[in-house]
This record gives C-alpha cells, sequence and structure tokens, in this order.
C-alpha cells in the first residue's frame, strides 16, 4: 500500500472514531470528526436524490456542513437526468473522491480530471484520467465534451492557489476576472449539445486572496462570456438550521466564513459560504 494511503487510510479511520466527541462538542465545522460527518451527510444526500431540481431540502439539511452537502447532490441529480454516457471533464478535480465517484453515473463513467498540480490520492486506477494545466487555457481539441462540471472552483482561478492547491509561486495571483477566460474555455470544449455544470459561493462581493465570493454582477459577465442557449440557476443559503433553497434576494448580502483567517464565523456554524449559486449552461 503506498504511504499517502495508508496515512489517509490512519486519518480517516481517527477521524471516524471523533465522531462521537464531535457531536457531543457542538459540531464545530473543522474540528475531529467533522470530515467523516460531512462525507456521510453527501453520501446520505447522493443517495436519497436530495437535491432534486424545484423540490424544498428536508429540515435540518446539512446543519453545520459546508456547500459541498448540496452541490453533490444537487450535480448528480442532473448528471442522472441527462447522462447517455458521454465524456465528462471534472474541471477542478471536485469529483476525485472515492465515495464521489463509486456512484452512479460517475461509476465508470468515461471521465477526465483537471487541476492544477498532482493530488496525493488519485483514482486513476478505475480508468479515470487526470490532466494537470491551467483551465484558462487548456490543450483539448474544441468540442471534446459532453459534460463539463466545475464545483467550487472559478471562485479561485486568477487568485493565489498557493494556500492549498500548489508550490508554484507563479500561481500567487491577484486577477480576479480571471475566471472569464475558464468560462469562455468552457464553452469551447463543450460539444454543440453539452451541459456545463458551474456553482460558486455567493453574496456579498468579497475577495478572500484565495477565493472570492461572487454577486450578481460577477454572474452577469459570465453569462455573456459563455452565451448559452439556455441556462437556470439555483440559489441555496446557509442558516443555524441547515440549507434550503432561496431566491436571489434572500441571497445577495450573504456572508462567508474563511477557515483559514477565521474572518466571518459566528454562532450559525457556516463551514465555508453561507450562499451559493449553482449553475447549469446549455452550449
Amino acid at each position: 500500500m503506498h504511504r499517502n494511503e495508508l496515512l489517509f487510510r490512519t486519518k480517516s479511520a481517527l477521524d471516524a472514531a471523533a465522531v462521537p466527541f464531535y457531536r457531543l462538542f457542538g459540531r464545530r465545522p473543522w474540528s475531529f470528526g467533522y470530515y467523516t460527518t460531512k462525507k456521510r451527510a453527501i453520501e446520505d444526500a447522493i443517495d436519497q436524490n436530495a437535491v432534486s431540481p424545484g423540490v424544498e431540502l428536508i429540515s435540518d439539511f446539512g446543519v453545520a456542513i459546508d456547500e459541498r452537502v448540496v452541490e453533490y447532490a444537487w450535480l448528480v441529480g442532473h448528471l442522472r437526468d441527462r447522462h447517455e454516457g458521454g465524456r465528462i471533464l471534472d474541471a477542478g478535480s471536485t469529483l476525485n473522491h472515492d465515495f464521489i465517484l463509486e456512484r452512479l453515473p460517475l461509476k465508470g463513467a468515461e471521465l477526465t480530471i483537471m487541476t492544477l498540480a498532482p493530488e496525493k490520492r488519485c483514482q486513476w486506477y478505475d480508468g479515470y484520467s487526470y490532466v494537470f494545466g491551467d483551465l484558462r487555457k487548456t490543450l483539448f481539441a474544441d468540442n471534446v465534451f459532453d459534460e463539463i462540471v466545475s464545483i467550487s472552483t472559478i471562485e479561485h482561478i486568477g487568485l493565489d492557489n498557493t494556500l492549498l492547491y500548489t508550490s508554484d509561486r507563479n500561481r500567487a495571483e491577484n486577477s480576479e476576472g480571471d475566471f472569464l477566460s475558464a468560462v469562455q474555455e468552457f464553452k469551447r470544449l463543450l460539444k454543440p449539445d453539452g451541459v456545463c455544470y458551474i456553482t460558486f459561493p455567493f453574496g456579498k462581493r468579497e475577495n478572500l486572496g484565495w477565493y472570492q465570493v461572487f454577486d450578481d454582477a460577477m454572474v452577469d459577465q459570465l453569462l455573456r462570456r459563455f452565451a448559452p442557449s439556455a441556462y437556470t440557476i439555483e440559489y441555496f443559503r446557509y442558516s443555524e438550521t441547515g440549507w434550503r433553497r432561496a431566491c436571489l434576494d434572500e441571497v445577495k448580502e450573504a456572508t462567508t466564513f474563511d477557515v483559514h483567517s477565521g474572518r466571518g464565523w459566528n454562532q450559525d456554524r457556516a463551514a465555508s459560504a453561507r450562499a451559493i449559486a449553482c449553475l447549469r449552461l446549455n452550449a
């Protein structure tokens, strides 16, 4: 067994053992026991199809869990409705988890995962392809993919990616508008009948250095650059009672919690964003 895999399994086992203490001491996000609790919540949300289009979320959905519990279930629900075995690009490597890739329709899919730099754990042995590079300018040909997935990635593009994603100091950038270059690239890579799924933190405009919170003006920019033939936007809002669907006016002033600086923490136990936008864009 590879050393990194053994280390990961050991850490996962210790985290699972800490779940009772995580619950006992108030379920504080990112404390011991959080990873296991989050993973189980995501698995349940996907398996129960909990984020179906137009359907309200159950009460207490994702309390003290970050936005992935919504995003993964939202994405898989859309993929299940549409997926016909085509080529998928994971633009940002957010799907690179065994508990995500072992579930249909991603299990056995013709999936290419693209991110800045190699990660410690990869699922290449199950036939998934990995490409490392810049999403603003890829090496793929035109009209390659049937579907492109970009889950909580574009908010990092053009900003400082050295905190978590790479040691390359050239990636310590501050170009807030560079996400538009990636969006334009997504459009180029899609087949004429393809679909792109993009999610990101939404609310009160903010640049945290390593990612930014989008507002309505930035969404308008994104839509103009992609120029979809059709699109839908779904908003979700977090509060102390968990995640729920929301309208635009309810999320315009939403704030975020930055786990690395502690900025934005309060007693609602938000683990990261307090609102997200989920876009489905038809080429």
